[in-house]
C-alpha cells in the first residue's frame, strides 16, 4: 500500500481531494501538523465528499513524530528542486511519498536529508508549481 504524506497542508479543499484520491487508490494518508484547518472543516468534507469516513488517515504533531512512528520508512520527497522526475523511480509497495504545504513546499532542511529520493513533476520554465491535489494524483497513479 502506498502512503501519501502531507507536510503541514494549508488548504482543506486540497486535503479533502487528496483524501478522496487515497480512498479510490487504497493509499493511506498521513498528515503532519500544524494543519491550516481543522479536520472536521466543512471544506474537507465537501471536497472529500462521502469518502472521508473510508479514509485511512493518521496525524502527527511534527515531522519528527512522523519519523519516530514510521522507522525505516522509504520516503520520496516531491519538490520542484529535484533533477529526477517522478517517472524515473520504482516505488516500493509500502513507500511514502511526501508533499509540502501549498505556499512553500517541503522545508529545505528536510529535502537535504533525502536528496537521492527527491522527485519532481516536469513543468514548463517559469511555472512555480502545480496544485497540490493534482500533484498527488499524478504521482500516486504512477506509483
Amino acid at each position: 500500500m502506498i502512503n501519501i504524506v502531507l507536510h503541514e497542508p494549508e488548504m482543506p479543499a486540497n486535503t479533502g481531494n487528496i483524501g478522496r484520491t487515497c480512498v479510490a487508490t487504497g493509499a493511506r494518508l498521513h498528515l503532519i501538523e500544524p494543519l491550516g484547518f481543522l479536520l472536521n472543516d466543512k471544506m474537507i468534507k465537501r471536497s472529500g465528499m462521502d469518502y472521508w469516513h473510508k479514509l485511512d488517515v493518521t496525524t502527527y504533531v511534527s515531522y519528527e513524530d512522523f519519523l519516530q512512528r514510521n522507522p525505516g520508512a522509504k520516503i520520496y520527497m516531491a519538490t520542484t528542486k529535484s533533477r529526477q522526475t517522478y517517472t524515473e523511480v520504482s516505488y516500493e509497495p509500502d513507500c511514502y511519498i511526501m508533499f509540502g504545504k501549498e505556499s512553500a513546499g517541503i522545508p529545505e532542511e528536510i529535502l537535504l536529508d533525502h536528496k537521492s529520493t527527491c522527485i519532481r513533476i516536469p513543468m514548463l520554465t517559469g511555472i512555480r508549481s502545480l496544485n497540490l491535489s493534482n500533484s498527488v494524483a499524478i504521482v500516486l497513479y504512477e506509483a
